[in-house]
This record gives C-alpha cells, structure tokens and sequence, in this order.
C-alpha cells in the first residue's frame, strides 16, 4: 500500500513537471518572437477560471447568454434542424462540454420526447466530466450519459467505429479563438471523423458593432483585466517571473470590419523581465503589446469560407432574440 501511494505521488510529481515544461516553452516561444505573444489556454488555472465564471455573469458578456438563450427558448428548432428521427438511436457529441449548462435544455426536450441516444460529452477535465455526470444522474436518470476525457479527435476517432447517426456539439464561439486558416483545418480535422449525414452544431458570435462587442472583452468592474493579467502572475508564481503588474494594463481591441476582436497586455513604461525558468530577461518598450487572445465573431459568408474543403453544408441557422449569436447546423456530405 505504501509503495502504490509512494508510486501516485511521484507519477504527479512527473505530470506537474511536464506541465511546467510545457508552460515554460510555450512562454519562451511567444516571447521570443518580434510581436510577443501568449498562449490563451494559460488563462485557466484555479484563480483564472473562477475569474472567468465571474466574467460569464458580467452585464458586458453577452455570449454564454445568447447562446442559452437559442437552447432555451428554441431547443424545438435545435432538435427540428437535427432531422433526427425519434425511432432511431443516434449518438450526441459535446466537445468541451464543461458543466453541460446550456446542453442540459437540449437533453431535457430530447428526454422529454423520448428520443433514443447516448450523450458523449468530451472535455480535458476529469472532475468537469465527474461533476456533469453526477448532475445529469441527478436531474435527468434516464438519459445515457458516457463520459469521454482526452483530446476531440482521439474521442472522436474511437466513436467513429460504431457507424451511428452523429450530432456533434461544439458550442461557446470556441471556434473564434483559431484563426480563419486554423479554424478551417479543425472543420476539416473534425469531418474526417464523421460520416456522411451527420450533423454540426457550430456555435458562433456574430459581427457586430464595437459598442456591443468591446465592453464584453473590457468590462467596467475589470475582471476581464485581471483575468487577462493572471496570465502574467501565474508565470511570476510557476516560471519565477519578475512581472510587475502595476507596469501592465489589459488592452482589448475590435475591428468591425473584419470582426476580429483582440486582446492584449501593454507595457506601460520601459522595463526589462526576468523569467528564471527560461534563463532568459526580456525587454518591454512603453505602449508594447503581447498578443493574448483571438476572438473572432462571423457571418454567413466566413462560415462558408472555413467549411470549403471540409464537405460540410450549412441546412439551418438559428439566431438568438437579439441576433447576436448564431447556432449553424451543419451536415457532412
């Protein structure tokens, strides 16, 4: 018993280091191009996402309700554009389901309606994964609930033996965080797994003017600024930075015209950074930006560019009440 104990602990020792690693090279990398940049995925640690669960309830931050808003108030059009029929077993896929919020109207109908299928919800997180399905248990004991944890395409790659009719869940705008070029390869990626029939729900923020779309990147109460500046004291905490947060600011910006929204850290003076676990010191001129964050919003005409060569076909688009947010429903041909 004691060794097996003996043996966990240095198997997390080995993980929690791997992850350092990856975080100090992927830092190194950003920071040593000309325009720095930092990867996003480094927002989410244990202060980061419960800064974000506060950003999700922030007046400014109209994307997770728009989008419960169409699950909600229009989970029969959902269902309806699925084209499923209710005798017929299919298989429901979420990728980066989380706590299944919104998901969990859609699974309420479906029970309701007694359509026969499995929920396969994905996501990296091992305890999000436990949490949902107890929920689930709980609320909703009829519905089949297999939890999938590991990356989209490996789970998916394994769900593509079984042949059955598919409808993959990818829900939050997630998409608008991949550049066009790599959104576009991510369709591809995630067609190759499917068949031909199965469906698409693709959840997207939709362009619109900088008024609406800026303070949700910049709210008033500054959670997204410090949202964004965790990043910057989480590598003073694990990388053994020297930032000085009171010489950085959060600095968002959105272009109307391509609907790319932005967000940056800029250097309020000239300052040199030491990180130890690089080795290596960095210089920051005044008013310098690090690139942070990609979120772009679309419109019909981008989403047809991004499923060119991915033999998709948009059959359906439905629009939250302010039509600020848009769920396509997409088929594999």
């Amino acid at each position: 018993m004691i060794e097996l104990y003996k043996s966990k602990i240095e198997k997390d020792i080995n993980e929690a280091e791997i992850l350092i690693n990856t975080f100090r090279d992927d830092v190194e990398k950003g920071l040593d191009k000309i325009e720095k940049t930092l990867p996003s995925k480094y927002f989410y640690n244990k202060k980061g996402d419960a800064l974000f669960v506060e950003i999700m309830n922030l007046p400014e931050y109209y994307l997770t309700r728009s989008e419960f808003d169409i699950f909600k108030n229009k989970t029969e059009q959902l269902i309806e554009a699925f084209n499923i029929d209710s005798n017929s077993y299919f298989e429901l896929i979420e990728l980066g389901a989380g706590d299944g919020l919104k998901t969990k109207e859609l699974l309420k109908t479906l029970d309701s309606k007694n359509y026969k299928f499995n929920y396969f919800p994905i996501d990296i997180s091992l305890n999000a994964l436990s949490l949902l399905e107890k929920d689930l248990n709980n609320d909703m004991p009829n519905v089949s609930v297999k939890t999938q944890q590991g990356d989209y395409f490996e789970v998916l790659n394994s769900l593509k033996q079984s042949k059955k009719p598919k409808v993959v869940l990818f829900l939050g705008s997630n998409i608008g965080n991949m550049t066009d070029e790599q959104a576009s390869s991510f369709i591809s990626k995630l067609g190759n797994n499917l068949q031909k029939g199965d469906k698409l729900l693709l959840g997207v923020d939709l362009i619109k003017p900088e008024a609406i779309v800026l303070p949700a990147y910049n709210d008033s109460k500054g959670v997204t600024a410090s949202f964004n500046l965790n990043l910057l004291d989480r590598m003073n905490n694990e990388l053994g930075a020297n930032f000085n947060l009171n010489y950085f600011k959060h600095h968002p910006e959105y272009n109307e015209k391509t609907g790319v929204a932005k967000s940056f850290i800029k250097s309020t003076i000239n300052q040199t950074v030491e990180i130890k676990a690089i080795g290596k010191s960095y210089s920051f001129a005044k008013d310098e930006k690090i690139h942070t964050e990609i979120s772009r919003k679309y419109n019909d005409t981008l989403i047809n560019q991004i499923i060119l060569n991915a033999n998709f076909v948009i059959n359906n688009k439905i629009m939250d009440s302010k039509a600020y947010f848009a769920d396509y429903i997409l088929t594999r041909y």
